[in-house]
């Protein structure tokens, strides 16, 4: 292969330490020595210059140990370079693929360590393993496009009989939950007869990324009884799927359990346990927290700002921002994730025009499709629906139909119909199997009453076979989870709690509580019957069960699925100031704290 060109000599001066061959070279002109005290991809180039006037270019030797630092902290260039060196070698043995590999998983280019593997395939290098945990790494990176791929190593791996080895098993666990299939994740772990801690923590973590929450927390559980002592891995996905819940009562025993353990000395443990208690509804937890670290780098200071911004203080979010840049600490791209959140649910516009300018030309930030989504809903929000049309509109990259669906959503709340269709055509071409499209279309629709199209976009959703999510809220007491369904005990014999939450809107109505009927979209309905409906809404009958399961004064937390309504949003106001009780309902979007007949939104959300 031709010499590819290097950068000239320069920083480590080496051609005046350079001796004839009858000479010895000292440390300061031996490469491998220079290599250790290397910094940059540039000085490594500098370095291999001197190996090439010293005739050492082709030493497998130096060649290696140039690979290993390229590999260490891949970036592309320096996996190129890595390849490049690769390729100069005759005879690569599975020790330097298993080196590249390494590299490229993690890398921004995972998929070449597949490719690179058939190569090495066809030298007749046999994999050992070392090579598998790096290529099914790989394959978790790509996510599910990478499953065929990864369930093909898994078979050379029972081929040379590897599948059950300490290092090749969990990573085969991880790479299944990494490509979606968490259920094959289990099988592997099933049949390992004593599993280790590594293994538990990939099949922790995969059943955490996957959204299976109660699974986790179950195998984090069989840990504990099997005596098997867990490492701060465990204890981020058991935090993790605590956030997922909103089981603050379980977040609190883990958090005794990191304690007892000494896991608290971990900033990555600390982060968790602030993102835990906030996606909880415990903002104050979560601060506390923060304010005991001994030391925070960026992902903690990320997580307080998020915190706050989810919680309805955007100016906090804003100030601990600023806190933090004093500190000589550099944003990242959740930072700025948290701020441009922070501004469009306070209504701050310019604001957040200005985080997402600084983002990318201060800080080189490349804004990725959250961010572009933060800036729509900052745009929908504040009513400047067409420029956030033509925000979506004229982006560098393809829109995703959440984008679409962001704007869709604001112009339902603000009742414009005629961009409403505009946006579902874009909708559409993307994916029509979302129920909440046709669901916002045909709720539009009757609001302007145009019954006709109300029966033509419920016609299309019959045909296409689409399906509405049905709203459902869940509160914990005492350690259980309650869920509850919009609906429930509209068409049944009335229980304790459907009587319950009958007084409850009695005593509301008392004090000024009238129902929104006009949040059902059924012309022929009657008002009777639109109210029952309303009134058996999700949050409503998961507050009222709070109400009476729960001690006076104490708080009620709440977990949505969906976007809380106004009605129940209106409702829950008067609750928290009739009963003296706050109130922490957490919807799809943010945390909503009712106290004292005020909620933290301050109505805008």
């Amino acid at each position: 292969m031709a010499s590819t060109p290097f950068p000239p000599i320069s920083q480590f001066s080496l051609s005046n330490h350079y001796t004839n061959s009858n000479t010895q070279r000292n440390d300061t002109t031996n490469p491998l020595s220079l290599i250790s005290k290397c910094n940059s991809l540039r000085e490594l180039k500098q370095i291999q210059s001197f190996a090439i006037k010293t005739h050492l270019q082709n030493d497998h030797t130096v060649l290696t140990k140039l690979i290993n630092f390229c590999t260490q902290n891949p970036t592309t260039s320096s996996m190129e370079h890595a390849h490049l060196l690769f390729d100069r070698i005759p005879e690569p043995d599975i020790v330097l693929f298993n080196t590249m590999a390494r590299g490229y998983s993690r890398s921004k280019t995972p998929i070449h360590a597949i490719f690179l593997f058939v190569e090495v395939l066809n030298y007749g290098l046999l994999p050992d393993d070392y090579t598998f945990p790096s290529l099914l790494k790989a394959c978790a990176s790509m996510g599910a496009k990478a499953l065929q791929e990864g369930k093909q190593l898994h078979c050379f791996a029972i081929k040379l009989g590897l599948n059950y080895n300490v290092y090749v098993c969990p990573t085969l666990i991880n790479m299944y939950a990494g490509c979606n299939d968490v259920d094959a994740a289990k099988l592997v772990f099933d049949k390992i007869l004593d599993p280790c801690v590594v293994s538990y923590n990939a099949i922790i973590t995969g059943y955490a990324r996957s959204s299976r929450p109660n699974e986790a927390l179950s195998m984090f559980r069989e840990l504990q009884e099997r005596h098997i002592k867990p490492t701060d891995v465990t204890m981020l996905s058991a935090l993790s799927s605590c956030s997922l819940l909103g089981s603050l009562d379980l977040g609190k025993w883990i958090h005794e359990y990191i304690k007892k353990y000494g896991f608290d000395k971990y900033v990555k443990v600390n982060t968790a346990l602030i993102d835990m208690y906030a996606k909880c509804g415990s903002l104050d937890y979560a601060i506390s927290i923060f304010d005991n670290m001994s030391g925070r780098d960026t992902q903690a200071w990320s997580a307080m700002i998020v915190a706050y911004a989810t919680h309805g203080q955007g100016h906090k979010a804003i100030s601990m921002f600023e806190e933090m840049i004093k500190e000589r600490l550099s944003p990242d791209e959740i930072t700025f994730l948290g701020l441009l959140y922070a501004c469009s649910h306070t209504g701050l516009v310019d604001e957040g025009y200005s985080y997402f300018y600084i983002m990318r030309e201060k800080y080189g930030i490349v804004p990725g499709i959250k961010h572009y989504g933060c800036m729509v809903d900052l745009l929908s929000r504040a009513g400047r629906l067409n420029e956030a049309y033509r925000f979506i509109d004229e982006l560098p990259i393809k829109p995703t139909p959440i984008l679409w669906r962001t704007l869709l959503s604001a112009c339902s709340s603000h009742g414009n119909l005629e961009l409403a269709k505009q946006v579902s055509e874009r909708i559409f071409e993307l994916d029509d199997s979302h129920g909440g499209d046709y669901v916002i279309l045909s709720n539009l629709c009757a609001r302007a009453g145009r019954w006709e199209d109300v029966d033509f976009f419920r016609k299309l959703m019959r045909d296409r076979g689409v399906v509405k999510i049905p709203g459902c809220s869940s509160i914990e007491v005492n350690n259980v989870v309650h869920e509850f369904f919009s609906g429930d005990g509209v068409n049944s014999i009335s229980s304790d709690l459907h009587k319950a939450l009958d007084e409850l809107v009695k005593e509301l109505k008392m004090v000024g509580y009238k129902p929104d009927i006009s949040l059902v979209h059924h012309g022929d309905m009657e008002y009777e019957k639109k109210e029952i409906t309303l009134r058996y809404h999700s949050e409503k009958l998961a507050i009222t069960f709070g109400l009476l399961n729960t001690p006076p004064g104490s708080t009620i937390r709440v977990v949505k699925n969906l976007r809380v309504c106004g009605d129940c949003h209106s409702a829950a106001k008067l609750i928290s100031l009739i009963f003296d009780r706050e109130i922490v309902l957490r919807d799809v979007q943010r945390f909503h704290h009712f106290k004292d007949g005020k909620c933290s939104c301050g109505d805008f959300w």
